[in-house]
């Protein structure tokens, strides 16, 4: 297993403040006495010539460790395929993983510790609390020309004014998520449309996108609820749901996470809601639907009904994309984990997450690729701006030319059936 650097124990407490020289002063309230980490002028260049190291801060524990595990994996199933056919061009990429558990003060230590530890980029942060919260740090070490490559979160500050300079994203975002939804629930006749969402920046990120769509056909949300973040699925969500119901929804959009929107979507099919409830692609719907089915069989009660999510990546079950066949291929052959998982994680051998993740290990050996003459961090813009119209294989061309930092816009719609999550074909069910 990969080494891990874990800054987040049980009851962590951490307080990370920049002093004005530039340092990162941590402070554990668990009794360890501060701690300073100089950040020292580094090269650009990679240390050891042969291996360029990136750094990933996710939550690999805790209440969406899950999301963290099989982003990782997916990379590295093609990540390793690469190293062991002789790396790219000689050189052998290898990721350092770090547990932030989802929470914003252990991922800003984790990515201190990258930039003090020199590594060649970030790498594949997942979500969107955590991530924002290192933003600032980027922009205070613009010298050092550290970018963040490729995060899995859809939320705006990562793709606007000042911050989004530093990061190059591969999928669509939340606001291009919502805004689809929107726009073919209305064209369905749904136009009551209420929000349940985590009260942070994802969840606000996505409520805003929905809100700004709605707009654009002269409505309003019918109603909306929130929870904080954290939740798992034995949460009791009675309340949001009654909340939510008290406007009369025809379609139900949710901006959580995996235990979350599943305990909302029990929550609401318990008080009587049998319409369409709706997520955005970071929530897992892959696990989400484990959940959900596992609760069905002990109550008895029908909750994978009506169930809608957006996707930033088409079906892995597509094999006739050759993207998709060789994830297929190469998830199989991958054994590894980036820590031992805890209770209740059981390795899934393919999904909406890791199918990304490994789309964003192609792209990063592509990045590699295209300056291992001379790999330096201060080259990533100018071989960014350069992937104009790259295949990954999946139908649709990935293109960060003409200022872009977003390669890909595409949103796929799949609903529950069988078991799983496939692309929809019939949408007349749902017309009002």
């Amino acid at each position: 297993m990969d080494r891990i650097v874990d800054f987040s124990p049980k009851g962590w407490q951490v307080d990370c403040v920049l002093d004005i020289r530039g340092s990162v002063r941590l402070a554990a309230a668990w009794g360890i006495a501060a701690a300073l980490l100089l950040l020292a002028a580094f090269p650009g260049r990679a240390a050891d010539r042969g291996e360029l190291v990136f750094g990933m801060s996710a939550p690999f524990t805790g209440a969406n460790g899950e999301l963290g595990i099989e982003f990782y994996r997916g990379f590295m199933a093609y990540i390793d395929f690469i190293n062991v056919e002789g790396g790219v061009e000689g050189w052998k990429l290898r990721v350092t993983p770090a547990n932030d558990g989802y929470n914003p003060g252990p991922c800003f230590c984790n990515t201190a510790e990258f930039i003090e530890g020199n590594v060649f980029a970030l790498f594949s942060y997942v979500g969107t609390p955590n991530t924002a919260a290192v933003l600032p740090l980027l922009e205070k070490f613009e010298s050092r020309d550290m970018f963040l490559l490729f995060p899995f979160t859809g939320a705006m500050p990562m793709r606007s004014p000042p911050y989004g300079k530093y990061v190059y994203n591969l999928r669509a975002s939340y606001f291009d998520e919502t805004r689809a939804m929107v726009d073919r629930f209305t064209d369905l006749g749904l136009t009551r449309i209420s929000v349940f969402y985590q009260n942070d920046a994802y969840g606000r990120t996505g409520w805003d996108g929905v809100r700004r769509a709605l707009r654009t056909h002269g409505l309003e949300m019918a109603s909306e609820a929130a929870y904080q973040r954290g939740a798992s699925f034995s949460e009791d969500f009675g309340e949001q749901a009654r909340l939510i119901l008290d406007g009369d929804p025809d379609v139900i959009v949710c901006i959580g996470t995996y235990a979350s929107q599943g305990a909302f979507v029990r929550d609401a099919r318990n008080a009587g809601f049998d319409g369409l409830i709706a997520g955005v692609s970071f929530a897992d719907s892959d696990k989400m639907l484990d959940l959900l089915d596992t609760e069905e069989r002990r109550t008895g009660c029908n909750y994978t009904r009506n169930l809608f999510n957006t996707q930033v990546v088409p079906c892995y079950e597509r094999t006739d994309l050759p993207g998709a066949a060789l994830y297929r291929k190469l998830m199989d052959r991958y054994k590894g984990l980036p820590m031992t998982p805890g209770d209740g994680y059981s390795r899934r051998r393919f999904s909406y997450v890791s199918f990304e993740g490994f789309l964003n290990g192609m792209l990063l050996v592509e990045v590699v690729r295209r300056m291992a003459d001379d790999p330096r961090r201060e080259r990533i813009p100018e071989v960014m701006a350069s992937i104009r119209g790259y295949d990954l294989g999946i139908g649709v061309k990935a293109n960060f030319g003409n200022g872009r930092h977003q390669g890909l816009d595409r949103v796929y719609f799949t609903t529950a059936e069988d078991g799983h999550f496939a692309p929809v074909r019939d949408w007349e069910r749902w017309r009002k």
